[in-house]
This record gives structure tokens, sequence and C-alpha cells, in this order.
């Protein structure tokens, strides 16, 4: 669906965004993670065409943003952070314009886009009189009214309280049905609880490229078992054991290596040949927040093994 090779952008001897490379297929929901500062808006404003790269190129359904431009972004919609809006105009009129520039059938575009993001009681509203809430609904309604195959969203949650940020989450699930989803954010819960795969920037770089289910997922087993019992000198001679750590009375972390499936069953078949209780063993799952945090603690080449 979207492919970015190698995109570079230079602000003087300033390198905002140095080689960052991905592909995303229809339907995805990706969260572009990063410290303020990383990239994600810059790399936001290459992909829609708004900002040229310095190097590199960017592709939609293979179609060069570079020689195409026109065909490209009309098949994508944008929500940037800083919404484009007119506060004198109600949200009916907005939607009308944007639909008169984008050269689009109004009378039937913006009545669906309203009826997506449930502004049908805000319709005849000033955008000046609307809480931030209802105006990322507008500015994610003017980024829908030609049913894009690619939506690009800057931080649609930034400012909305739990109830608004909710909706949010449901409409961006919803538009996903006929859409890839680039959702730029620092918020780890956003990410966490709507998208299929997170793409995390420092620096500039790409630093990790993963499904959040593979991302979540550890080589790291914890172990319980009776207390007193010297784990590791009965599991480290192992071949898939790398490390026993005792953590708590009775409780140790197994850190493996190769399939996890024949590592637990190995260590299982250890403890129990040995007369020990076996109490617990499962795999440790890490939340996004802390592969984000060892990422970005890591030193420069050393991320493929934070991660």
């Amino acid at each position: 669906m979207i492919e970015a090779d190698q995109l570079t952008r230079r602000y003087g001897d300033f390198l905002a965004v140095d080689g960052v490379s991905f592909s995303i297929s229809h339907g995805e929901i990706v969260g572009l993670l990063g410290h303020n500062g990383a990239g994600k808006t810059t790399i936001m404003k290459m992909l829609t065409g708004y900002l040229e790269p310095s190097a590199g190129s960017v592709r939609v359904d293979g179609v060069s943003l570079t020689d195409d431009p026109d065909r490209v972004q009309a098949s994508l919609g944008y929500l940037p952070e800083n919404l484009p809006l007119y506060p004198e105009m109600s949200v009916a009129d907005y939607l009308d314009y944007a639909a008169e520039i984008r050269g689009i059938d109004a009378p039937r575009a913006v009545p669906r886009a309203i009826e997506a993001t449930e502004l049908e009681s805000k319709a005849l509203d000033p955008i000046s009189t609307l809480s931030r809430g209802f105006k990322q609904r507008v500015g994610v309604a003017q980024a829908i009214l030609h049913e894009p195959r690619l939506l690009i969203l800057d931080e649609p949650t930034n400012g909305l309280d739990p109830g608004q940020t909710e909706h949010m989450r449901s409409l961006i699930e919803r538009l996903a049905e006929n859409a890839t989803v680039i959702l730029s954010t620092h918020i780890m819960q956003e990410v966490d609880a709507i998208c299929d795969r997170a793409i995390i920037l420092r620096s500039g770089s790409l630093v990790l490229d993963e499904r959040l289910a593979d991302l979540k997922e550890s080589n790291r087993y914890r172990l319980r078992s009776a207390s007193g019992t010297s784990m590791e000198d009965l599991l480290s001679p192992l071949a898939v054991v790398q490390r026993v750590t005792l953590e708590d009375e009775g409780q140790w972390e197994v850190v493996v290596v190769g399939d996890l499936d024949a590592a637990g069953g190995a260590i299982a078949s250890a403890v129990v040949g040995a007369g020990h209780p076996l109490y617990e063993l499962t795999l440790k799952r890490r939340d996004l927040e802390t592969v984000f945090r060892e990422v970005n603690a890591a030193p420069s080449g050393e991320v493929s093994d934070a991660a």
C-alpha cells in the first residue's frame, strides 16, 4: 500500500530524518512513535507530499509521489497536529468548502463524513464554539471526505479528555476497515489500544519496526517452585537456558534461547524430573512502554539487543 524508501530530510546542517524505510499494507493501523523531535511529523509531511525529502522516495499503490503527486494525494487523507480549521465557519460549511477544494461531490460526501464522525448535532454550529474533541472530529471528517485509502493522523488524541479519546479510538478502528492508517503519537497507550504494529523513531532514525503481538513477547520465563531449591544448578546446564536469576523466594527468571515452546518443555521436564513441584511456568510479557524505554535507553548500535 505505502512504501517509504530511505527517506531523509535535512534542514541545513541538521539531519531531521536519516534514511528511514518501511512498507505498510492495506488495512493496517501503524503507530509512529518517538520522543518530541524524533522526526515523526517530518516523516508524515514527506509521506503526504507537503514536504519534499532531501533524499529517498515514497510510493503509494506503486505510484511514485514524486512522479505523480496529484494521483497519490488524491488517495490519502491527512490530519495535521495543528488543525486547519476556520473558526467562523459552521461545521457543514467548512466540510462543504473542503469538498469543493478536493473537487468531490459535496452533497454526497459531507453527510457521509458527518455521520462517520458523529457530528450530526454540531453540523450547523460555528467551529469556534466546539470543544477540542469535536474540533478533532471535524479535522478527521475533512480527511475522510474523499474516502481515502491511506489516512495519516498526527497526534489525533492530543488534548482530548478520556471520553473524547475513547471515541477517537473507535472512529480510527472503523476507518481502518477500509483504509490504511498511520497514527503518530508519543502516547504509548494510544498505540497499545488500537495499533497492529509500532514503528519507533529515535533522533530521526528508525530503530524498531514490529507487530505489537511480537514486540510484547520476550525470551524470559517466570518459574515458581519450592523455596530453597537451587534452580540455577538444575537449569543452567540446559542448552536452551541462557541465564537463571532468583527474583524472590521460590521464584526465578529463566532467560532462554531458541524456540520458546521447546525451551519451556525442557525446563518443565527438568524441574519435574528432579522431583520438584512446578507451580508456575509462564512467558513474561512486556508492555509497549517498557519496550519504548529500552529502545531509547540503548546505546546507538545496540537497539536490536534491547528490543
